[in-house]
Formats: C-alpha cells, structure tokens, sequence
C-alpha cells in the first residue's frame, strides 16, 4: 500500500485515477476536504477495495500515528498543500499551517514510522513531496530554465511556504537519512481543476459570456505541463527516483498568458460557437496582482535523462483534451462553483465582473 495525502485535490486526484489505470496495489487517500477538494472527482474509484479514503488533517499526529501502524505503506507521497498565489496574498496563515507545518507533522511521523520498520522494509520506503517550479522566483526572458541547482527565490507566501517544505524534507533526509524524493513541477493544467485557475476560469466565463480577466499585459509566461504527464512522472520517480534526490517535471512549453486565453478562445469558438461573437471579445485586462513573477521554465533534462520520463502531450493536444473535458463536464463545473468561489472571484476580480 501506498499512502497519499491531498488526494482529492486536483493532481492528487488525477493522479489516483492514474494509478489505479496501472496497478492493483492498495492506496489510501488522505485529504481534508477544504475548497478545493472534491470527492466527486473520485466517484470511479470508490467501489475499489484497495481503495481507502480518510478524511483528516496532515498536521492530526494521532490521526497520522494510527493510519501508519494499521496500514504499513510503503511509500508515502504529499500533494496536499494550500496551492493558489492569490489566497495566499490575501490570507497567508492557513498556507504557513498546511505547507509547512503539514509537511513537518508527516516528517515526522513517517520518519518515526520509517524507524521502527524492519532492515529490508526500511530500505524500500519512500517519501515524495510534491512542489512547484514558484520557489526558484522568477526568470528574465532570456534567461535559462530553471535547474534543480537553481536558487530558491520565493517571491509569494505562497511560494515561500513551498520553499520552506522543500527545505524540510532536505533536511530530514541529509540529518537523519530519512528516504526522500523532492518533485518540483511547473503550472499543471487539466480534468478536475479548481476553477480559479487561469485554464478552467477561462473556459468557464467564456461558456458564462462574462469578461474573462488577465493580470497586467499578460505577457506573463508559464511552462505548462499536462497533469497527465505530470502524474506519470511522479510513478516513474516513485519507483525508480535516487533517494535525497530533487526532479524538476515539466512540459517543455513555455507560453504567455494571453496566449493560453486566445487559445482557448479559439477552440471554443470551433467547439461551442456562440452566437454573439468570437470569444475573445470578452478578454479583460486587470490591475496586476502583488509579487506577479513574470516568467517560469522549467528544464526537465535530469527526469529524462536518468529515469527515461519525458512528457506524452504537447500544449496544444493537452488543451484539446482540457476544453473538451470541461464542455462535457459542465455538471462537475456548476457543482464546484459554490458560494465562496464566487466570493474569492469577487475579491480578486471585482474590477471586471
């Protein structure tokens, strides 16, 4: 069995419908249900019987304590994090509790776990902490992409929590030989997104005929990697990732942001015309937010060239995919939006509703 924490979120969704696509093994999925959590996103899988669902809070050490001596996992793997750069601006708290706090609390519970196992088990375990390419700041235009030897710069509280994450596990792996895999990944996009993200918030205010917002000029670039490709990457440097070692996931596509909206526009208007226009009339420009990076790349040479993973979509099959997705998954979208979604929209875009 393996444990996963934050598995109702969007990659740690995705990423148990992709496990259980490939294996039979066990897996017990750990989440707190907050916002952006959403159990609907797993309905496939419910009937498994090597599926398990807790909910819990990662910083619950008594919670943690007993799931580990009643199941005995082999590996553990952290996506749960507070994970959105304008929740974090306008209430950092919960993100200093989750991302930092969190990943301390399963440090050291698994580590104690991990002491107490026999030679040959301790030897196979595993803990995977799941990051973002955010901790490394941001990157000139004509820049290099970021490496894995590339210095932390965290620019938001968001990133900043991710960052001190990432020193933790580190550490806990050079101070107490505790078996550690770091995954540092650039901006997912896919099934299952919360929709306050760039992609799916696109999509939906099309589809709403509403002003669809983009911070500053939006030229604000991003390497987007399809989640797909993403989860893939985490199995591959599961099972055959050196230990201590950090992996930078990407997809290789480097793109600006009003770009990635006229795109969409573009497949909308093939895939659900509307008859009052192209949809690119709705584009808004809004005030930049606080501490906007302006650029993000990841180089992903290491993951290809020591475990042989290298990403299946281009951007352009990857948003295909999403936009058709999110048309014929309107149910799920009208479901997620509830009334704190449409108080965080009006919050952070109250300037062009």
């Amino acid at each position: 069995m393996i444990f996963v924490t934050g598995g109702a979120g969007f990659i740690g969704s995705n990423f148990i419908l992709e496990w259980f696509s490939k294996t039979t093994e066990a897996l017990l999925n750990l989440d707190n249900l907050t916002y952006a959590g959403n159990l609907a996103n797993l309905e496939s899988v419910n009937d498994k019987a090597h599926y398990h669902f807790v909910k819990g809070d990662i910083n619950d050490r008594t919670l943690l304590n007993a799931l580990f001596d009643a199941h005995k996992p082999r590996a553990l793997i952290n996506f749960a994090a507070e994970s959105h750069v304008d929740r974090s601006i306008h209430g950092p708290a919960i993100f200093i509790k989750t991302n930092i706090e969190g990943t301390f609390a399963l440090l050291e519970t698994a580590k104690e776990y991990w002491s107490s196992l026999a030679a040959d088990d301790r030897e196979k375990f595993r803990f995977l902490h799941v990051s973002t390419d955010e901790v490394y700041g941001s990157l000139d235009e004509d820049a290099p992409p970021f490496s894995e030897t590339h210095p932390y710069q965290p620019n938001s509280p968001y990133s900043a929590s991710k960052a001190a994450s990432d020193h933790l596990v580190r550490a806990w792996h050079h101070t107490y030989g505790f078996p550690v895999l770091t995954t540092n990944c650039s901006n997912n996009y896919g099934p299952y997104q919360f929709p306050e993200k760039l992609i799916p918030l696109t999509i939906a205010r099309a589809l709403q005929n509403k002003n669809i917002p983009i911070y500053g000029d939006g030229k604000n670039i991003r390497d987007w990697l399809y989640v797909g490709d993403h989860c893939n990457a985490i199995m591959v440097a599961l099972n055959e990732g050196k230990v201590g070692e950090t992996y930078n996931i990407g997809g290789w596509n480097e793109i600006k942001n009003i770009d990635i909206v006229t795109t969409i526009c573009d497949l909308l208007d093939e895939l659900r015309p509307d008859a009052l226009g192209p949809y690119k009339r709705l584009i808004t420009f809004i005030q930049d937010r606080p501490g906007h990076d302006r650029r993000y790349a990841i180089n992903a040479t290491k993951i290809h060239k020591d475990l042989g993973w290298h990403p299946q979509e281009t951007f352009y099959t990857g948003i295909r995919k999403t936009v058709e997705w999110y048309l014929s998954n309107q149910d799920w979208v009208k479901n997620i939006e509830s009334g704190s979604y449409q108080n965080w929209i009006q919050k952070n875009y109250s300037n062009c509703l």
